[in-house]
């Protein structure tokens, strides 16, 4: 991040990042972390997709902290609380806690960007949801949405394409299948933009794009969707891990999103 002249602001409210290996995804999730002005903020929520573990729910941290090689993170246990009643989420074995990754790499960015400041997070595991359950739970977490002391961090990556990940979907009209996975993925990326979960449902049917933060996304597109506060999503970074150009290679892509106040000019 320190290489990268990013251009830091309070308008930035939430941020969309990969969470993959640091040797393959850091140099773009940097891009939307990069980006987070800390002074204003004092609790971050974590949305990650659950690799492992089944549910059909969000599910709750039972932690207390967070550590990073950086420094510990305390999880909000009011927040916590507030959530749990709802009764709508579940708690997470710890077990399942500590073998999820799709937060955990989000972990020392954000103990590295808040640096010198006070935050808890709200780490909010995000089950494989039926369109209903994005949109109730879009609605409950809403409301945190319009306190400016919150910051919302989305982790997913985006195509996994290859024989290991089942999915080899590719129109030859675009070239290489590499240069079909971008298109693919920047149609994602643009729907995501237009802030529709409806929209951005659709395209998920219709292509079945292996983006494993979707029911994240989905879920934080209802969030702004319900809240007072207009939050626009803007991409800045796409990557691929590798260039699949037959098929016997196989590629993961990556790209990073920031979440900013609409009509603000920062970013």
């Amino acid at each position: 991040m320190r290489s990268a002249s990013f251009s830091k602001s309070p308008n930035v409210r939430g941020v969309i990042a990969p969470h993959a290996g640091y040797s393959y995804s850091g140099r773009a999730a940097a891009y939307a972390f990069g980006n987070i002005d800390p002074s204003n903020i004092t609790r971050v929520f974590l949305l990650g997709p659950s690799h492992h573990y089944y549910t059909p729910n969000c599910a709750l941290s039972t932690a207390t902290v967070y550590k990073t090689p950086i420094r510990d993170l305390l999880v909000d246990l009011e927040v916590i609380e507030q959530l749990k009643a709802t009764q709508k989420f579940e708690l997470m074995d710890i077990r399942v806690d500590e073998a999820e990754h799709s937060m955990e790499m989000h972990l020392p960015y954000l103990a590295k960007v808040f640096e010198g400041h006070q935050i808890k997070i709200v780490p909010i595991l995000v089950g494989t949801l039926s369109s209903e359950n994005q949109a109730m739970y879009g609605q409950i977490l809403s409301k945190y949405v319009d306190d400016p002391k919150n910051f919302f961090c989305v982790s997913s990556d985006f195509c996994h394409w290859g024989y290991r990940f089942e999915y080899m979907f590719y129109d030859s009209e675009y070239g290489p299948i590499y240069k079909f996975i971008e298109a693919l993925d920047k149609l994602g990326m643009d729907i995501i933009e237009t802030g529709d979960p409806d929209i951005f449902k659709q395209y998920l049917s219709k292509y079945k794009n292996t983006i494993c933060g979707c029911h994240p996304i989905s879920v934080y597109l209802h969030m702004l969707r319900n809240c007072s506060t207009k939050i626009k999503i803007k991409f800045l970074r796409y990557e691929q891990s590798s260039q699949c150009k037959s098929a016997m290679d196989s590629s993961v892509s990556y790209a990073s999103a920031v979440a900013t106040i609409d009509g603000s000019s920062s970013i």
